[in-house]
């Protein structure tokens, strides 16, 4: 039974004489061409964590933008309400002076002829003054807004070419 031939030890490398012998061969069959798949794994994922950095920081960046475009225009919405009050109340206080004046002219009237000519002319002038004051507020109303849409519009435009 002792008849199986020994191979020596010096000629043959230890792994081949091991009883793991072949196992030890194909894991390292598999092994090389799995640390490339590895590798492969590691330097896409990688790059996807680089690339998702990127597009988190453009992502940010164009929503610190549009912050900054809506505050602009919040303010400017703001500034323009307080002038346009500003301008409703300037008329308020004109067209009520207009109307005191007229009753302090109506107690001096004389005769009913007298009355209706005041009273007309005070209509004719409250109608003027008030399509003049009605231009006016219509001009300042569409400049508030054209100056509060600008910093979005602005903003959207640089979005979408950015983004093309």
């Amino acid at each position: 039974m002792a008849t199986a031939v020994k191979k020596s030890s010096a000629s043959t490398p230890a792994a081949e004489t091991s009883p793991d012998a072949p196992v030890n061969i194909a894991v390292e069959a598999v092994s090389a061409p799995l640390a490339e798949v590895q590798e492969t794994v590691r330097n896409v994922v990688e790059k996807s964590v680089v690339d998702t950095r990127d597009a988190y920081a453009k992502a940010k960046a164009a929503a610190e933008e549009a912050t900054g475009a809506l505050e602009s225009s919040c303010a400017t919405a703001a500034k323009g309400v307080l002038e346009l009050n500003a301008k409703a109340l300037e008329a308020l206080r004109v067209n009520a002076e207009a109307n005191f004046d007229f009753l302090k002219s109506v107690i001096g009237v004389k005769s009913v002829s007298e009355f209706v000519a005041l009273q007309s002319e005070h209509v004719r002038k409250q109608a003027e003054a008030i399509s003049a004051q009605a231009k006016e507020m219509s001009a300042l109303g569409q400049k508030i807004a054209t100056e509060t849409a600008e910093p979005i519009k602005t903003q959207v435009v640089k979005t979408f070419k950015l983004a093309s």
